[in-house]
């Protein structure tokens, strides 16, 4: 058996962090857990995370000696590894992956996710690969999401005098779809990429504003920048990302959590868009349910207001 691990202090107290973490929040899918704390793991415990992730199935059979063994660590190391995703130990660990890929395989994924699409691949072949990634990053997502947080930042959007959205590049595609929504139930959103105009609406923002910085890593600097600068003017800050340690997450008062599952030329960025979507459509309903009747007024308004732009019946040819 090979283990070559060297545990720092500042890795033993990253774990404990986890732990604590981990068990103050709701339950959620085990291989999610997993993906999403992939990039703050380190060493043996990174090497465990990525074996069980390469074939969960697999991991689900192996006693902890096996997986030990597999993954060119030690026993001691898995027991971390079962601590640093909140389990008592190995055993609720093998149950819970167990009980995630019998899931998985009931509701009929059975393409291989982690296989890389080829240039021959047949259409049908890159659907099902395409349909597979999206399903399970959606579930992981829905086992992640704290629907605490987001009934937290609903009332805070349903409440706010004006709400601003960040993001860049792809996020910010999202986030105008997310503006988009809100602005047709009556709620007054923008949308900013630009970090020059971003940051000065940020500016404009105080208390009883909300701002909404989108970032599936939790890095981008003009996202940050122009979150920070809405925190600071007194707004009321919200984070969408997939990592909760990242700098966005921790500058936001309210976090709400994505997962991303990467294909071939669907790296994690473009993969997450479709949860962040799942994220944000929710966000908006429980924005609409909070302020029923002035969303229902707004929402008829503005689809009436652009009735006459569509084709009349019978007129195309």
């Amino acid at each position: 058996m090979v283990d070559h691990e060297v545990d720092t202090v500042a890795g033993t107290a990253m774990v404990d962090a986890h732990v604590t973490d981990r068990r103050n929040s709701p339950s959620s899918g085990v291989l999610a857990r997993v993906r999403n704390g992939l990039g703050e793991l380190t060493g043996a415990l990174r090497r465990v995370a990525e074996h069980v992730l390469s074939d969960p199935e697999a991991a689900a059979r192996s006693t902890i000696v096996e997986l030990a063994e597999r993954s060119g660590t030690s026993p001691a190391t898995i027991t971390r590894f079962c601590r640093a995703m909140g389990f008592e130990g190995y055993a609720d660990l093998r149950l819970g992956i167990a009980a995630e890929t019998g899931r998985a395989r009931l509701a009929g994924w059975t393409v291989d996710i982690g296989r890389e699409i080829q240039p021959n691949d047949p259409l049908a072949r890159v659907l099902d690969q395409i349909m597979a990634a999206d399903t399970r990053a959606m579930h992981d997502t829905a086992a992640l999401l704290d629907l605490g947080e987001v009934e937290r930042a609903a009332v805070a959007i349903a409440g706010a005098n004006r709400v601003n959205i960040f993001g860049a590049s792809g996020s910010a595609l999202v986030g105008e779809e997310m503006q988009f929504s809100l602005h047709r139930i009556g709620v007054a959103a923008w949308a900013w990429s630009d970090v020059h105009e971003g940051l000065a609406s940020a500016a404009l923002l105080g208390v009883g504003d909300v701002a909404l910085g989108i970032s599936h890593t939790g890095q981008t600097r003009e996202t940050i920048e122009m979150l920070a600068e809405a925190g600071s003017r007194g707004a009321t800050t919200l984070a969408l990302t997939g990592f909760p340690r990242s700098p966005l997450a921790e500058l936001a008062d309210i976090v709400l959590l994505t997962a991303s599952q990467a294909t071939t030329f669907r790296p994690d960025a473009l993969s997450a868009r479709h949860p962040q979507l799942v994220v944000l459509d929710l966000l908006y309903i429980a924005v609409a349910q909070r302020t029923h009747d002035r969303a229902h007024a707004a929402f008829r308004r503005t689809a009436q207001a652009v009735d006459g732009h569509k084709a009349a019946k019978g007129t195309l040819s």
